[in-house]
This record gives C-alpha cells, structure tokens and sequence, in this order.
C-alpha cells in the first residue's frame, strides 16, 4: 500500500469527524474541530488524486466515509442497528476494495 492509499484512508477517518459535526456540533469547539476535519479530509483526498485516478479516490473516499458514518452512528449514538443497514455497509466496503484491487493491477503514476 503506497502513501497515497494510506491518506484516502485517513481522509475518509476526517470525513467521518466532519460529517458527524454537521450533525452534532453545537458550540464554537465543536464547529471548529468539524472545519478542521473538513480541511485536513479534503487536503489528503486532493493530494492522493494527484498520484492515483480521480474516479478510484472519490469512489473509496465517499465509500469508506459513509461506511464510517453509519458505524459510528450506530456505535456513539445509539442508532438502531439493522441487518439490512449491515448487509448493506458490506457490500459497499465489498466494492471498495474491488475498485482498490482493480485500480492497484491500474498504470499509476506514483512509484512504488
């Protein structure tokens, strides 16, 4: 796994952070700490398409985010857990890491 893939990754961690401070946040910390998150996520994920294809980065971004949201969601606030929601979370990942496969055999233009 090259740098690139690893700050999709942590970028979408960031995604969950300010995703869920759109929700949550109520004071002048917590909006801040979502603005951060929102800028910290969107550095890495433009930074990681500069060496990856666009189309593969916003697909696992997007797909690891929202995975991320339903867990936590579910984990910190108690939302109902449903097999269907988890079927669900698992054939997105499923497709996440397809399009990682797929996209790792790809030409890329970072070195390994």
């Amino acid at each position: 796994m090259n740098r690139s893939w690893i700050y999709i990754f942590i970028g979408a961690l960031f995604e969950v952070v300010w995703v869920i401070g759109f929700k949550h946040a109520d004071n002048v910390v917590t909006w801040g700490a979502t603005v951060v998150a929102l800028v910290v996520s969107f550095y890495l994920i433009i930074t990681a398409s500069i060496k990856l294809p666009v189309g593969t980065v916003y697909a696992v971004f997007t797909g690891l985010g929202t995975a991320g949201t339903v867990l936590a969601e579910m984990i910190l606030f108690d939302e109902p857990v449903k097999p269907v929601k988890l079927l669900l979370i698992a054939l997105l990942l499923a497709g996440v890491l397809g399009l990682k496969l797929y996209s790792g055999s790809a030409k890329t233009k970072e070195a390994a």
